[in-house]
């Protein structure tokens, strides 16, 4: 009944748990309650709705609301129990041999209040901790498991990528182009929904754009925005029509198993300005020497520094990642299970770079009226530097 194909390894779920439960032993926290659902499935590999706790000593008890039964068909966490009732987790913890925890991780980044106020209850007397930071910095660094699906998303990006000349045509509105889009990525495997942590942030695929709309901004953290369908939505793919010799950003990700693969590239019907395509050059340029630079032990923030200043240099500055007021002050992003994880190589980031983080690195310049070019690709932190998930051209491809 369940596929238990892609079903996460029993020992990448024990190396994910011991290296956690070394964390919280380091910062004398007694357990984790794991309720996010994406960490949930980083560290039970199921995403069935329940809490997953983790004890210094001990091992871990995955409490499921529902589907137990399929909890038990995706996860080799041993101890699986049906929860009928959140107040049953003291109950359930004692019953596991376990004690109650003095001190208690909780996700607090993500969190709701009154969610919060309810755990409090139900471990009164225990010292709540802040657990997402150590979260989120453990899921920054990508086991070789890990990397295989994303190279694997990455080469299905790839597939679609070079789908798009074959079918883009003239006068074609952004919205159904991006539905064809959308389309061949489901076909090839993509699973249709992508994730983010930060609270109110949503996105479905990714932007296809055209000409002056690739220039609208939008409430997203993003260079880019689009006008979208409608207020409603406010960002992403209109009822605009796609025009001759205009630039049309296709920046979508594919999500395999999980993990996402981000990528931008430029297309046109026709030739395109001259002032485009040396953008686009400058754009590549600035990659190229990312790549060089970001190696482990340097600072994100300082990545982005690099790149804008070799983009002033170029004569881009005013254009680089938005234009004035609307600017994004970064140049890329960890990307995983989740489009925003770390590092952000952003303005003022201390947060040193480690072999195996993985990062979509998006240098882009924003043209009001005109459009938007540049590139974007997932990357992965080795010794040396970036190395590219992503083997599609970067060029602007001229159809």
């Amino acid at each position: 009944m369940y596929n238990s194909e892609f079903n996460t390894p029993k020992t990448e779920l024990d190396h994910r748990i011991k290296n956690f439960k070394d964390h919280l032993k380091q910062n004398n926290i007694d357990a984790a309650l794991i309720l996010q659902r994406i960490d949930l499935f980083y560290f039970s590999g199921t995403f069935q709705q329940g809490s997953l706790y983790i004890p210094v000593d001990g091992e871990p008890i995955l409490m499921v609301n529902k589907n137990t039964a399929r909890a038990r068909a995706e996860s080799f966490i041993e101890a699986i129990v049906h929860l009928d009732s959140p107040k049953r987790i003291p109950e359930i913890i004692k019953d596991n041999g376990c004690s109650m925890p003095r001190t208690l991780g909780l996700e607090l980044d993500v969190l709701p209040t009154n969610l919060y106020f309810n755990y409090c209850k139900l471990f009164k007397g225990t010292d709540i901790k802040d657990i997402s930071l150590a979260i989120r910095l453990q899921r920054a660094v990508k086991s070789d498991y890990e990397l295989g699906i994303m190279r694997r998303a990455a080469e299905l990006s790839d597939q679609v990528a070079g789908w798009v000349p074959k079918n883009l045509r003239l006068g074609i509105t952004e919205l159904e182009m991006a539905g064809l889009v959308e389309a061949e990525a489901r076909r090839l495997g993509h699973q249709g929904v992508i994730r983010m942590r930060l609270w109110g942030s949503e996105m479905f695929y990714g932007h296809l754009l055209s000409g002056p709309t690739g220039a609208v901004p939008s409430y997203l953290s993003s260079p880019t925005g689009g006008t979208g369908a409608s207020p409603a939505i406010a960002h992403g793919p209109s009822y605009k029509t796609i025009q001759r010799h205009e630039p049309v950003m296709v920046d979508y990700m594919f999500c395999y198993n999980g993990y996402i693969c981000d990528s931008t590239r430029i297309y046109s019907l026709g030739a395109l300005p001259q002032e485009l395509l040396d953008a686009q050059v400058a754009m590549i340029e600035v990659q190229r020497i990312i790549k060089k630079v970001a190696q482990p032990g340097v600072a994100s923030g300082e990545i982005y520094d690099r790149a804008l200043a070799k983009t002033r240099e170029l004569g881009y500055g005013d254009h680089f990642m938005g234009v004035g007021g609307e600017r994004v002050r970064f140049v890329g992003h960890g990307i995983g299970l989740e489009v925003d994880e770390f590092p952000f190589l952003a303005a003022g980031q201390k947060f040193e770079l480690k072999a195996g983080m993985t990062i979509a690195l998006e240098p882009k310049l924003i043209f009001p009226g005109i459009g938007v070019v540049g590139i974007e690709n997932t990357h992965v932190v080795t010794p040396t530097g970036l190395e590219s998930l992503s083997k599609y051209p970067d060029d602007i491809v001229i159809i």
